[in-house]
C-alpha cells in the first residue's frame, strides 16, 4: 500500500486499480474511505485509477489537529498526492462531497489539472447546495418503488431532526437507481467506511468562500464535467445545470434512471460517458 506525506506531515495512502492514463479519485461521504468507489464500474480497464484515502479515512492516518478535516484545509493535500505520482497535470474525479475539495484544488492550482470529472457533485464551494425541498422532490419520484413508503416516512423523521440509525438506514433506497442485492452490500459499508468525526468538520465554518471560487472557475484552465443521476437528490439535475453554468465551457450528462452512485446503477453508460470526456480534445 503506497503512502505519502502531507504538508503537515501526516501519512496519507492510496490505491491504484487498473491501467492507462492516470485519473486522480477523491472520495466523498464526506470523509468515507475510498474502497467504496470500487472500479467506477468498470472505468479501471481505460484509467488507472489512484484512489486517494482522506485523512483519517481507510489506510490513511489521523492528522494529529483535527481541525485540518476541514475541507479547504485538504487541498494541500491533493497537490501532495499529485507530486508524489510525479504527475504536472492531472485529470481528477471526485464524487459527492469531494466535489467541494476538487474545486477548490482547482481554483488553487489551476494549471496542475487538466480535466475535472464532478459525478453527482456538491459545489457548497461555489455558494450552490442542494436542499431538503431538492431532496423531497427527488424523493417523491420514487413513489411507485415498493420501499417508497417506509423510506419516505424514515426521510420526513429525519428533515425533523431524527439521527436514528434505523431512519438512516430505511432511507438508503433513495440513492440508487436500483435497490437490488449490489446497491444494498454497498450501503451497508457506508457506517465502516466514514470518520463521522471528521465528517462534521468537513464544510464547518470557514472552509468555504464562494466568491472567490467562483472568480477562480470563471477561466478554468481545465475541461469540465459534470455527471449526475436522474434519480438524485443532492445534486438535482437543474440544480447541477446551475453549477454547470458557473464554469464557462463545463459540460452536463444526466444519466437516466441513476441515483447518487451512477456506476453502479448502469456501469456501462457512465464509463462510456467519462471515458468520451476524457479522451476528448479541447
Amino acid at each position: 500500500m503506497p503512502t505519502f506525506s502531507a504538508p503537515d506531515g501526516t501519512t496519507l495512502a492510496h490505491h491504484a486499480v487498473g491501467e492507462g492514463e492516470p485519473l486522480l479519485c477523491l472520495p466523498g461521504g464526506p470523509m468515507r474511505a475510498s474502497a467504496y468507489l470500487g472500479d467506477l464500474g468498470g472505468l479501471a480497464r481505460h484509467r488507472r485509477l489512484h484512489l486517494l484515502d482522506l485523512r483519517g479515512t481507510g489506510d490513511s492516518a489521523a492528522p494529529a489537529d483535527p481541525a485540518t478535516y476541514r475541507c479547504d484545509r485538504q487541498v494541500g493535500d491533493v497537490e501532495a498526492f499529485r507530486a508524489h505520482l510525479g504527475l504536472d497535470r492531472v485529470d481528477v474525479l471526485a464524487h459527492s462531497a469531494a466535489g467541494d475539495l476538487a474545486l477548490l484544488y482547482a481554483a488553487a492550482h489551476p494549471h496542475r489539472v487538466r480535466t475535472l470529472t464532478l459525478v453527482t457533485a456538491r459545489a457548497r464551494a461555489l455558494g450552490v447546495d442542494f436542499t431538503q425541498e431538492h431532496r423531497r422532490e427527488a424523493a417523491l419520484t420514487r413513489r411507485s418503488e415498493p420501499w417508497f413508503e417506509e423510506a419516505y416516512e424514515a426521510f420526513e423523521r429525519i428533515w425533523a431532526g431524527s439521527s436514528a440509525d434505523a431512519d438512516w438506514d430505511a432511507v438508503a433506497p433513495f440513492f440508487y437507481g436500483r435497490w437490488d442485492a449490489t446497491a444494498r452490500a454497498h450501503a451497508a459499508g457506508e457506517v465502516g467506511q466514514t470518520n463521522e468525526e471528521a465528517a462534521d468538520l468537513y464544510a464547518s465554518a470557514g472552509a468555504f468562500r464562494p466568491g472567490a471560487a467562483r472568480a477562480a472557475v470563471a477561466a478554468p484552465d481545465a475541461r469540465v464535467l459534470l455527471l449526475v443521476g436522474a434519480l438524485d437528490g443532492g445534486p438535482l439535475p437543474r440544480v447541477a445545470a446551475g453549477v454547470a453554468e458557473l464554469i464557462p465551457g463545463a459540460g452536463l450528462v444526466v444519466q437516466p434512471g441513476a441515483g447518487h452512485f451512477p456506476w453502479l446503477d448502469d456501469p456501462r453508460f457512465f464509463t462510456e460517458t467519462v471515458v468520451a470526456f476524457l479522451d476528448r480534445e479541447r
